[in-house]
């Protein structure tokens, strides 16, 4: 066992007086260790109640024959991070969370591993620390939100920008403020940390049912309980990470997400976990499996759908048994069940056809993400072209230039922004934020004053999860890097063609060139601590916003 480096042996007889200050007796000390990754904190609501799941887990750990160790990570609620300074420490903090986790496991020689995040970044930087360890291991999420009355965290988020618009009173969005988010969970719609635990449960680390049982559920609760007991068959079987994610597993993660209509974000995290993996993945091949796959849910912000709607619709494995049947997805990989994927959902049922559209009745013929390139983003930009209404799908409008997110923040309150313009938000991106930071106050506040049929938004940042509407992000290359967008003027046209995954400056290139010679690129913010060195090393968005 690997932990046999701190507990056998004359030569550790130090190691086993430290363990057992711990309390642990030599009957625990025989058994393996299982480190338990816990991510509670009394901050994020997703991650309140994560002490009674890591207790599930420690039973079902105890009760399979091993020595259970819980140690915690960070973990930002990028809804109380958002629209200040703080959200420059969301995406950033992914890569604490996996430097962190490795620190631990390395120095304390864990046998295997069950991880416990929920909220948006925690989930990808655990599971980056999961292919850079590659120790046997589970994921179970702390599980969603429940929606009351179709409500969510964006319901909030657009009644401030109703309120600006006066289209409701202070007491209207009082009401609101308190009854839109009614408990511990992660927020309740295919936002981006949804999506990723969702994906994880495709991926093969998490049990069905990991992405959508609600955080209130008793039947979560077993879950964790199952997850702990599970780990324990994966190390004496030694399944580990890499045996189970594979190129096909990504391939059904990118197939599924299109399905779902999973956050942009999605597509920034699985290009981490992918490197960290030693597996290929780029921008071109979300669009090439985009163009194959149906949109089948309209979960919130695209639809009103919530996630307890698709766990009792049959959750993921019933949206799996739709992609497996038409032959869209890899049924053999592996899972942490001891099973493949098509033996997971061989009994799944789409209970409600409306919440998982069936093959032959899609929301749409194509995913739910697109992949846009052109002059304005030769590497790249990303939407999510399931939020977006119809008649924005294809759009040529006017820009108006911000160069960050407060600024343009401040023009929507104000009424600046009439039908016709795109607001362009930029030196936002990896490094120039630093951080890509969301925008979810500036896409609500446009969604809210009833201008998302009229308004479209670009960045070099990103949009949250929770973001709907004409709002296209990721841009690569970033201002910061010399990228066009940091060319762009008030005034200019830009054309927006979803469906032919383009993205156009209307500016001759002689023009662009010129505008190189005069304008400037701004200068690099003063920064300190985390945030230099994670400016300092970032890459781009579209190689995932990794750090080497």
């Amino acid at each position: 066992m690997n932990s046999d480096k701190v507990k056998a042996g004359v030569e550790h007889a130090p190691h086993r007086s430290l363990l057992k200050a711990d309390g642990y007796n030599d009957e625990q000390m025989r058994r393996p260790f299982i480190g338990v990754v816990n991510s509670f904190n009394e901050v994020a609501p997703g991650h309140m109640h994560l002490q009674t799941i890591a207790r599930a887990v420690k039973d079902g750990v105890l009760a399979a024959g091993g020595t259970p160790m819980e140690f915690n990570t960070i973990g930002v609620c990028d809804g109380i991070a958002m629209g200040h300074d703080g959200m420059h420490f969301s995406l950033s903090s992914r890569e604490l969370i996996a430097d962190t986790i490795e620190c631990m496991v390395k120095a304390h020689c864990f046998d295997a591993l069950v991880f416990i995040p929920n909220c948006d970044k925690i989930v990808p930087g655990m599971l980056m620390a999961a292919m850079r360890l590659n120790l046997p291991c589970i994921f179970v999420s702390g599980g969603p939100m429940l929606s009351i009355n179709q409500r969510d965290l964006n319901t909030v988020f657009e009644a401030v920008g109703a309120r600006k618009a006066n289209l409701i009173n202070d007491e209207e969005l009082a009401e609101i403020e308190g009854s839109s988010c009614p408990g511990c969970g992660s927020c309740s719609g295919m936002f981006t940390a949804n999506s990723m635990n969702c994906l994880t449960e495709v991926l093969g680390l998490g049990l069905p049912g990991n992405g959508t049982i609600p955080a209130v559920y008793a039947e979560r609760v077993r879950l964790a309980k199952t997850a702990g007991m599970q780990v324990m068959k994966l190390l004496a079987d030694d399944v580990r990470p890499r045996d189970i994610i594979t190129p096909a597993a990504f391939e059904n993660a990118l197939t599924t997400d299109m399905a779902l209509g999973c956050s942009t974000n999605s597509a920034l995290h699985l290009l981490a976990i992918a490197h960290e993996a030693d597996i290929t993945l780029d921008l071109h091949m979300i669009n090439a499996i985009s163009e194959k796959t149906p949109n089948l849910c309209h979960l919130a912000p695209a639809g009103h759908h919530h996630m307890q709607d698709l766990l009792e619709a049959g959750g993921i494995s019933a949206v799996l048994k739709e992609l497996l049947d038409a032959g869209m997805i890899h049924g053999d990989c592996k899972t942490v069940t001891g099973k493949t994927v098509a033996e997971n959902v061989a009994r799944a049922v789409n209970r409600n056809p409306e919440v998982i559209r069936p093959l032959d009745n899609p929301y749409t013929k194509t995913g739910g993400l697109a992949v846009l390139f052109g002059n304005l983003a030769p590497n790249g930009a990303i939407v999510k072209r399931s939020a977006v209404k119809p008649e924005m799908l294809v759009n040529t409008g006017t820009a108006k230039c911000f160069d960050s997110e407060e600024e343009a923040i401040a023009a929507i309150y104000a009424g600046k922004i009439v039908p016709g313009d795109i607001v362009v938000i930029r030196y936002e991106g990896p490094a120039g934020g630093p951080g890509m930071r969301e925008m979810l106050s500036p896409t609500s506040a446009i969604v809210g004053m009833k201008l998302d049929t009229t308004v479209a938004l670009l960045t070099d940042g990103r949009f949250s999860g929770a973001s709907c509407g004409a709002a296209i992000g990721h841009i690569s290359p970033e201002a910061a890097a010399g990228g066009p967008i940091a060319y762009i003027k008030d005034g200019d046209k830009i054309a927006i063609d979803i469906p032919n995954y383009s993205l156009k400056l209307l500016v001759s290139d002689e023009e662009m060139e010129e505008r190189k010679k005069t304008m400037k690129i701004r200068e690099p913010k003063k920064l300190t601590g985390y945030l230099k060195r994670y400016a300092k090393n970032v890459s781009s968005a579209d190689k995932g916003a990794i750090v080497e």
